[in-house]
């Protein structure tokens, strides 16, 4: 097969889609926390089943427009990190297939790799060992092994080899995995629809889907390690939030993104540009903001601009031209994410305007966040993730809004509960992502959940149905006690610097044996205040917060 046209690729997509649908819960199984959010598989079942169903509804004999529904499908399904990257990595292929009306061989190698240097522009600190590297080494593979191969269904076979030795790769590169002694969930998702693409291809039949037995015997896998890096905003070296966009005119400067990217980025830092045919959208902080602007408009007119000096945490607008847009029913808004209906309204309490259902088995996709802040109906908006699997794709609804939105890399409920706590309607949206960001950094996150199966990990030996102690995302202790496996906890988390300890009880906890527990506390730490709040969150018993 020498070339694809686009319903070819839309059956290649739908046969990925499937596949990866098939063996979710294999990826979902591979979790180096045995804790019951191993939900890798279902964020890129769900992110890739959303491109699958736009690419089918918008596919065209043209490559390059199915292709772009693809991208489209997966932006606004994308869910967790691993669906993001996913969605990041069809994105760049769709930009760089968008003029095909059919792919060669070559044509689709430097497609792939174009989404993979899509996807890592997409991540501040790109982690190897994880589906990035899995696509990076598919896509250098295709573009060597396209010089000689013309047939695109021998390309894959090549492709789908390279992705799977680079899959058992990743335990030399990550740590973690080699400990527990698997490969990384998101890169085997790939993989998934990897083999997908080439039985559509071939016509040949799909793998079988991984047996429950395999599952049973496999203890983890993914990482949970920091794929989104973030800076630390309370040391500004760069003062000015520098924000502005381009309408791209053809008769200056050939516009080219990474090359506009890449010129802009020697003026500081926190870079973010976002472009189309017609307009670029530029974010910095910078020391030098005009000189910012003077390299803009050497690509078209300026428009939308707004510079900040955070050092004063005060803004002034510079010619923003008004912009007709639906009225707001408020000036500021904060939304966020979480678990359970007690913990949903305490939240509402300290001043969130509107809480998605959400967390460690169900990631709320990018086109929920969105949903959900154009519901609250703002001017302004704040976004908590409270979980890390979710900052990106805030990150990518922020994106994808016409109000000012920033996130707040909030990575748990008791971070975001200090982060709302330090809110201030009267300053700007990035003076408020400042201030919350640094409000929860202070505050100290301790969970107990159950085991979800036998493993050995950090020293701890854990059975399955145990309680686990987990404090900062490290799991200290494993018992069938849960008194013990709570007072430990909290022993461990506090010291003399610890003034409040929050205790959030889940949906199968007592009251009883809540007041029991902060009756202890009392009694232990005589100088510390204890707020018990029932969030009924299901799977944790305790959600804990020290600050």
């Amino acid at each position: 097969m020498k070339t694809i046209n686009g319903i070819q690729f839309a059956e290649m997509v739908q046969m990925g889609s499937h596949h990866l649908s098939q063996n979710a819960a294999y990826v979902d199984a591979l979790n180096v926390f045995p804790v019951p959010d191993g939900d890798t598989g279902t964020n890129m079942n769900l992110s890739m089943t959303s491109g699958a169903t736009e690419s089918a509804k918008q596919q065209s004999e043209h490559l390059g427009k199915t292709a772009g529904a693809l991208a489209k499908g997966l932006l606004m399904g994308a869910r967790g990190n691993s669906g993001v990257i996913l969605s990041q990595l069809f994105r760049g292929f769709g930009k760089s297939v968008e003029g095909y009306a059919e792919l060669t061989a070559e044509q689709f190698a430097a497609g792939l790799q174009y989404g993979v240097d899509t996807a890592y522009k997409a991540v501040m600190k790109p982690v190897e060992g994880t589906i990035l590297t899995v696509a990076k080494d598919a896509a250098k593979k295709a573009v060597e092994a396209a010089k000689e191969i013309d047939a695109i269904d021998e390309l894959m076979k090549v492709i789908l080899e390279e992705a799977k030795a680079s899959l058992k790769r990743t335990p030399d590169l990550l740590p973690v995995l080699k400990e527990v002694g698997v490969v990384d969930s998101g890169g085997q998702g790939l993989v998934y629809v990897y083999e997908g693409f080439l039985a559509s291809l071939t016509g040949q039949e799909l793998p079988e889907k991984t047996s429950a037995a395999a599952m049973d015997d496999m203890v983890s896998a993914e990482h949970h390690m920091a794929i989104q890096g973030f800076m630390d905003t309370a040391d500004i070296e760069f003062g000015f939030c520098t924000e502005f966009m381009v309408r791209l005119d053809d008769s200056k400067e050939p516009f080219v993104e990474e090359t506009f990217r890449n010129d802009l980025s020697v003026y500081g830092d926190s870079l973010l540009v976002i472009a189309d045919d017609e307009v670029a959208k530029i974010h910095i902080h910078s020391e030098q903001p005009g000189e910012v602007l003077s390299y803009g408009q050497k690509y078209g007119e300026l428009i939308k601009i707004k510079i900040e000096n955070m050092r004063v945490q005060h803004t002034d607008i510079v010619g923003e031209k008004p912009k007709a847009k639906k009225a707001a029913t408020h000036p500021y808004a904060i939304v966020t994410v979480a678990m359970g209906e007690g913990v949903s309204e305490l939240l509402k309490s300290l001043g969130a305007s509107a809480v998605i259902e959400g967390g460690q088995t169900m990631n709320p996709s990018t086109e929920d966040i969105v949903k959900a802040i154009e519901a609250v109906g703002a001017e302004r908006v704040l976004i908590l993730p409270n979980n890390k699997n979710i900052i990106m794709a805030a990150e990518q609804a922020a994106e994808l809004l016409d109000i000012q939105a920033a996130v707040v890399p909030t990575k748990t409920v008791p971070q975001g509960m200090a982060a709302i706590l330090a809110f201030n309607p009267e300053a700007s949206v990035e003076a408020n992502q400042v201030s919350m960001t640094q409000a929860f950094a202070h505050v100290k996150t301790g969970q107990i959940t159950f085991a979800v199966r036998d493993t050995s990990i950090d020293g701890v030996d854990i059975s399955k149905d145990d309680y686990m102690a987990i404090s900062e995302g490290k799991i200290i202790l494993s018992t069938q006690d849960l008194d013990q496996a709570s007072k430990d906890l909290l022993s461990s988390m506090i010291d003399e610097d610890s003034e409040l300890i929050t205790i959030l009880y889940g949906e199968e906890t007592t009251e009883d044996h809540a007041e029991s527990l902060s009756d202890w506390l009392e009694e232990t730490y005589p100088d510390l205040e204890v707020e018990v709040y029932n969030g009924k969150q299901p799977l944790y018993p305790y959600i804990i917060s020290v600050e």
